[in-house]
């Protein structure tokens, strides 16, 4: 339980007023004012992922279609009787609520990212069977329309036109002459009710008519002609009927709002929170605040935290010096944190960021602060921060700060979060310090979780001695003399007194003189803290110089990603240039050898099989190597020595013919004609010859080797499919009738894709299972033509 006191000194109530900036209503604003922490864990999430729905449909540019509003609950309360009417103003109320509630129905229907928002209950319902007819029942000033109904209708466009008649016959009545010469003036007013025109009294005789008034100075008296009154008369009657009418329009509205009054009040209640919701997450944005974590400990841990108060008010002055961050970490290493530094060095700022940061997180609100902050679930926050002098209670400054302390003592426990301001000061220093080392120590022995500044060195030094206790320090500039607002954990900070008060116009005498007086013992500390604080910043430098280095290293990394990817992309587009490229060529040969194939079929001719062969060796010679390709046959000479392809080991050329593209050579006591193609570099070290590291396309087999039988058991489909094309083109070649492909049973796979196969070539006339003698379904017999 956080007591009202305690937000009211963390100025929890600025903030709220802040917030409040942003409502839509009085409603809205009485619920923000009202704001407290909240004790439980659930709830608190629940609130921050409302917020955080909110300000995510704001990033869509989406914003809660709510309108400004009234309290509607006592109109409510007024129309509950049987038979109450409201007027017509109360009942203008009502449209931009039900006109909020049908947007927000509108809006929250079709959505699926607000499951939170949606929870809400009740869920924003349009009234539209009520928000519809008071619509079309009043304008923007309460008043009744026409379109309320057409009896309205009716009865309005006749007093229209029963007036116009009524000033026409004025107009007539004055311009005569007969009349115009008793008027007082030529026109036409309206007096007690009645249309009127002015006569002189001392004429009034002459016009006959019925006297209503008389000016002022009695010389006028404003007379209704006799003509007119019928029509008048008339007109007041229709008056009659018309509010008649607009009785009853307002009575049925009235009854369709009570008979849904209490919908109304629930749903109204719903727009009320979100209103308090949306103001929130507004206020939020504008600040770019954050969503802290709720640790399940006591661990108090903000990073990048600023004082809202402080934000709010560099937004309004531009040119107001920025809010330093604060940076700490409570109740995991340690549980209690003594601040020290110069006067008007941001302490007590400090103090109240904390104890206000942690109000707003439990409240439900987003915080100044990064959201890697974590805020513990509190059962007190306990605080004495200001003067608390009463001459009413008989309290100096020491008195009140000593009951304050006693109080916190009562309910400080394992769940609370104490700030204690200027521990130990209004006394004599060293039994105040005693005190402030002392209340430390129990309120560390209960489990609380502690944040004190003092000016004394020896809190200072007791909470440097005690385990799970540190010092923090409010950074000093000693070049200028001028506090940095900046907390530096694990070392102390000086008072810097003496600087302090020469900045405020203290004469320099007697600052010399109070310097005499402080002796070695000050200087010696104020040294001590001066030498940490250096340190410090050597290891601030040397961390920052191996941030630069981890940067520049991690910059190096990602461009040499990026040329690995390059490398990869670039890899990939030749192997599929390569792939496209041996596509085109296998298909352009395929259909080559197809042609040849079928006129070697139809004529038998030799020439036709060396030409076959000639056009084979040509394709395997164009997928060797870039250094085994052919030579050209200008750059051969006899005596050169050259690697035969076809046997695979090197000859000597004997002579070159350059018109038929042939070589004939010498291998051994061999001497053969070769074409081109079939040649290649001899090897570096004939008595060596190697074999090269790729397996060669052999397509050389000569036609008489061709067999009748191929067996693929235990090749894969597509492996399967590449042999038994090579088989088929060469036992056609070889003048094959009939072939036998062993394939077994097995899945059936490999049976189905080579009977498929046969099936689609051109040189297959037609194909069977084997014979019992052959192999049965387990191989099959082809038929060539």
């Amino acid at each position: 339980m956080i007591r009202p006191e305690t937000l009211k000194r963390l100025e929890f109530d600025k903030v709220l007023r802040l917030v409040n900036g942003h409502a839509r209503s009085q409603c809205t604003t009485t619920a923000i004012l009202a704001m407290t922490p909240l004790g439980d864990a659930a709830r608190i999430r629940q609130h921050w992922g409302r917020v955080e729905e909110i300000r995510g449909l704001t990033r869509q540019r989406i914003s809660l279609r709510i309108s400004r509003f009234e309290d509607i609950r006592p109109l409510l309360d007024q129309v509950r009787p049987a038979g109450a009417i409201l007027p017509p103003f109360a009942l203008l109320q009502f449209i931009p609520v039900l006109g909020s509630l049908a947007e927000l129905a509108r809006q929250f229907n079709p959505r699926q990212d607000i499951p939170l928002l949606k929870g809400i209950e009740p869920a924003p319902v349009a009234f539209s069977d009520i928000l519809e007819p008071l619509s079309a029942t009043l304008d923007d000033e309460g008043t009744i329309l026409d379109s309320a109904s057409r009896e309205l209708a009716e009865i309005r466009r006749a007093k229209r036109t029963l007036t116009a008649r009524v000033r026409k016959k004025l107009e007539e009545i004055v311009r005569k002459h007969e009349t115009a010469i008793f008027l007082q003036d030529d026109f036409i007013t309206i007096r007690s009710g009645r249309w009127v025109i002015p006569v002189r009294m001392d004429s009034k005789g002459m016009v006959p008519g019925v006297v209503h008034d008389v000016s002022s100075s009695g010389e006028t008296a404003f007379m209704e002609p006799l003509e007119i009154i019928p029509f008048v008369n008339e007109l007041e009657n229709l008056t009659a009927e018309e509010k008649n009418e607009e009785i009853r329009i307002l009575r049925r509205l009235s009854a369709w709002i009570r008979e849904d009054s209490d919908r109304i009040r629930a749903c109204f209640d719903t727009l009320v929170e979100l209103d308090r919701l949306d103001s929130i997450a507004a206020y939020a944005e504008q600040y770019a605040m954050a969503m802290p974590e709720l640790s399940t400990d006591t661990t108090l841990r903000l990073l990048s935290a600023r004082h809202p108060l402080l934000l709010a008010l560099r937004a309004d002055q531009p040119d107001a010096p920025p809010v330093e961050p604060l940076d700490l970490e409570l109740g995991a290493d340690f549980q209690v944190l003594a601040i020290s530094g110069p006067n008007a060095g941001g302490k007590t700022i400090a103090l109240k960021t904390v104890g206000l940061i942690t109000a707003m997180a439990l409240a439900g609100m987003p915080v100044p602060a990064s959201p890697s902050s974590a805020i513990p679930l509190l059962d007190a926050l306990l605080v004495d921060i200001g003067d608390e002098q009463s001459i009413e209670s008989s309290l100096s400054t020491f008195s009140a700060h000593v009951a304050g302390i006693a109080r916190i003592l009562e309910q400080a426990g394992p769940q609370s979060l104490v700030l204690l301001d200027e521990l130990g000061t209004g006394t004599e220093p060293l039994q105040g310090a005693a005190i402030g080392c002392a209340v430390l120590h129990e309120l560390q022995s209960r489990g609380a979780v502690v944040m004190a500044t003092t000016h004394l060195t020896e809190i200072v030094g007791f909470v440097q001695q005690t385990p799970g206790m540190q010092n923090a320090g409010m950074e000093f500039d000693s070049a200028s003399w001028t506090p940095r607002y900046r907390l530096v954990m694990g070392e102390p900070g000086q008072s810097h007194a003496l600087e302090t008060a020469r900045r405020y116009g203290l004469p320099e005498t007697v600052l010399q003189f109070a310097r005499e007086l402080l002796g070695d013992a000050g200087t010696a500390f104020a040294g001590v803290i001066e030498d940490l604080r250096q340190k410090r910043n050597a290891l601030a430098d040397e961390l920052a110089g191996q941030q630069t280095e981890r940067q520049r290293l991690s910059e190096q990394a990602r461009q040499l990603e990026q040329q690995r990817a390059e490398l990869d992309e670039l890899r990939r587009r030749i192997a599929e240039q390569g792939r496209d490229e041996a596509r085109a060529l296998v298909t352009a040969t395929r259909r080559e050898l197809n042609s040849l194939l079928d006129e070697y079929r139809k004529e038998r001719r030799k020439e036709t099989a060396d030409r076959l062969r000639e056009r084979a060796g040509q394709l395997e010679a164009s997928f060797a190597p870039a250094d085994q390709q052919a030579p050209a046959a200008d750059s051969l000479k006899p005596g050169q020595q050259v690697h035969l392809r076809l046997l695979d080991r090197d000859a000597t050329v004997v002579a070159v013919d350059q018109a038929r593209q042939k070589v004939r050579v010498r291998a051994g006591s061999i001497e053969m004609e070769v074409p081109l193609h079939g040649l290649s570099q001899a090897s570096a070290a004939p008595a060596a010859t190697k074999r090269p590291a790729h397996t060669p396309i052999r397509m050389t087999q000569t036609v008489a080797s061709a067999s009748s039988e191929l067996n693929l058991i235990g090749k894969r489909v597509d492996e399967a499919l590449t042999l038994l094309e090579a088989f088929v083109d060469q036992a056609v070649l070889a003048g094959e009738r009939e072939i036998r492909v062993v394939h077994g049973l097995g899945s059936g796979v490999l049976q189905q894709a080579v009977r498929e196969f046969l099936g689609r070539h051109p040189q297959v006339a037609t194909w069977r299972s084997g014979a019992p003698h052959e192999g049965r379904d387990g191989a099959t017999i082809a038929e060539l033509d």
